[in-house]
């Protein structure tokens, strides 16, 4: 299935999910371990109906999901080319709607701010000499390097860590920061997530990307970037 953009996303008013990084993402609230459960056998049964299923993880008071395909098509703005095997959403946003419809059947709220998602990145001169170590030390699976991405981006197949991703840097700008962390939120807790990190001591160093990406400091000057897919917000 060809993937789909920010914009054709928020036309399909998923009121409960929200697009983080590569996936859609929801979050219900259930009382005890039971109630989570019921709610996921519940939506294994939906998703065996549709030949598909989202990951799932249950934690204190809360079922979180994620719906993504392994295998996207992604097509070239200019020349329409394919490039298969991309890891983003597509038409199983049926899916998403049927969770919604489950849940909303055993009386289940949503909490969409709720949601979040860390990914790490890393700056690096040469991504194909370094990917290699990266992948077996996070994986111990070569097939890590590249699954689901165009690049050399580290993505486990189980999801036991967050996707490592790396950035260009200049071989001739010296040292610096080179790991850091990628927080994505709902678009609707950017604004507080900002002001509570300052509050906490932090300082907005860069946000002329904001409120898609933003740049905060604790301080020692160690860096994090909040991001939000602001191409996916439904009005």
């Amino acid at each position: 299935m060809d993937m789909i953009r920010g914009d054709q996303i928020a036309a399909e008013g998923l009121t409960d999910w929200r697009k983080l990084a590569q996936g859609l993402h929801a979050r219900y609230r259930v009382v005890g371990f039971g109630e989570a459960a019921r709610f996921v056998t519940a939506v294994g049964a939906g998703g065996d109906d549709l030949g598909h299923h989202p990951r799932v993880r249950i934690g204190e008071g809360v079922v979180d999901l994620e719906v993504v395909s392994q295998d996207a098509v992604y097509r070239d703005d200019e020349d329409g080319s394919e490039l298969h095997g991309i890891e983003w959403v597509t038409q199983h946003v049926d899916l998403a709607r049927r969770i919604t419809q489950i849940a909303a059947e055993l009386g289940l709220t949503a909490d969409p701010a709720g949601v979040s998602e860390v990914e790490l990145g890393l700056d690096v001169t040469d991504s194909a000499k370094v990917a290699p170590v990266w992948a077996a030390l996070l994986t111990g699976d070569p097939q890590s390097q590249g699954r689901g991405t165009p690049g050399d981006e580290i993505r486990d197949a189980d999801v036991r860590i967050p996707n490592l991703w790396f950035g260009e840097v200049d071989p001739e700008g010296g040292g610096g920061q080179r790991f850091h962390l990628e927080v994505y939120v709902a678009t609707e807790q950017v604004e507080g997530r900002v002001a509570a990190a300052v509050a906490a001591g932090g300082e907005v160093v860069d946000d002329s990307q904001a409120p898609g990406l933003t740049v905060i400091a604790d301080p020692e000057g160690n860096r994090g970037v909040l991001c939000a897919d602001m191409s996916a917000a439904q009005a």
